[in-house]
């Protein structure tokens, strides 16, 4: 947690607001292996970092309620008697979505202030999205004593997330952020949202994130349309998610689909086996055994999913060269974002400066890199 950032947060709001806020930090997550799963009803194997936002928030005595972003330099104002989404991409529809959502529960959500910043990198696939809405509904959670559990408020940001923003995304991003642990990541079973804590230890490894610095909009990108065809599949097979699809299930369609929507399918069915062999393969202290998963999954993503982009490709095509690094694939949504990587600790200098010095050659663009410790859950900062 950052407590430069947690001062910087509650400084501006007192002396915007003349009061002393709660203060949320809600963090990001980065995902050891499972992308697109969730949605499907699948396994994902997420972890909570020790970058987010931070959230600070207060009662209003006006009859309106004050939003302001330090990051973007902007504030809105938003009137709880008549919330409609702005018809736009921009931050403020997670804000009018949590709100939206927890009155649509039924919630007693009177007008507040509101200040937030944040340290993850924007569009890096650390689900800074996901960090902002569970920072909100966790923080109007505790100002107006709703008395939701930490599923309910999960479940009204995803809401936030599919009716406001556009995107239909899975729970992992929401779940992880509100249910991390430090040093443990996640095995999350979506079809039941039942998770099992799994240490991890990488011993001489440690998770190193490389960010191509190209932005993902995923409201603008593919995902949707990922989404879609996963949709098709089941509808075709008359099953309620591909969780309950088998191999020979979607074979039967072959000829019914085009080539690239089975392949899109068959990755998903592939994905999910990857993700029960990574935490096994974590209990049993075989690490090697990860990294080969990680590789073989960004194959997935890439020839099968068509979720990469040639600078992430590059930058798996790099780490896979170094003898430092035995394991890598991109991570979060898809179309830009990071790479994660699993690094010897003795070389890990070395990782960073080759391979910042090849993707700049390359692309003639820096890429950003980034130590991250798993860490806790959304949480009052006290």
């Amino acid at each position: 947690m950052n407590n430069a950032l947690i001062q910087k947060v509650k400084k501006q709001f007192i002396e915007q607001f003349i009061t002393e806020p709660l203060l949320i930090f809600s963090p990001g997550r980065l995902n050891l292996i499972g992308e697109h799963t969730d949605y499907n009803n699948g396994f994902v194997f997420p972890a909570a970092i020790d970058k987010g936002i931070v959230l600070a928030i207060a009662k209003s005595d006006n009859n309106y309620s004050t939003v302001r972003s330090i990051d973007m330099d902007e504030e809105f104002i938003l009137n709880l008697k008549n919330i409609d989404r702005v018809d736009r991409n921009t931050w403020k529809n997670y804000i009018i979505g949590v709100i939206a959502e927890l009155l649509k529960k039924g919630s007693q959500v009177d007008n507040f202030n509101c200040v937030f910043a944040g340290d993850i990198p924007l569009g890096s696939g650390l689900s800074s999205s996901a960090a902002l809405e569970n920072s909100l509904a966790f923080g109007c959670n505790e100002l107006f004593n709703l008395g939701l559990s930490k599923t309910d408020l999960i479940q009204i940001s995803q809401k936030a997330e599919h009716n406001y923003v556009g995107v239909n995304c899975g729970i992992m991003d929401q779940y992880a952020s509100m249910f991390g642990k430090k040093d443990h990541a996640l095995f999350l079973d979506c079809k039941i949202l039942k998770s099992e804590l799994v240490p991890v230890h990488l011993h001489d490894y440690e998770i190193v994130l490389v960010n191509s610095n190209v932005k993902h909009a995923l409201a603008e990108s593919g995902y949707n349309d990922r989404y879609a065809v996963c949709q098709k599949i089941i509808e075709h097979l008359k099953k309620p998610s591909l969780r309950e699809v088998s191999l020979e299930e979607l074979n039967s369609l072959k000829t019914k689909l085009e080539a690239s929507d089975y392949k899109k399918g068959l990755y998903v069915l592939q994905e999910n086996d990857r993700v029960v062999a990574c935490k096994n393969a974590l209990k049993n202290n075989d690490i090697e055994g990860v990294g080969r998963l990680l590789f073989q999954s960004h194959i997935g993503q890439s020839e099968m999913y068509k979720i990469s982009c040639k600078e992430l490709d590059f930058l798996v095509d790099e780490a896979k060269k170094s003898v430092s690094v035995i394991g890598a694939r991109m991570m979060g949504g898809g179309f830009g974002g990071c790479t994660i990587n699993l690094v010897l600790k003795t070389d890990i200098e070395d990782f960073k400066l080759k391979i910042s010095k090849s993707y700049k050659r390359k692309f003639n663009k820096d890429c950003s890199i980034y130590n991250v410790m798993l860490g806790d859950g959304t949480s009052v900062v006290k």
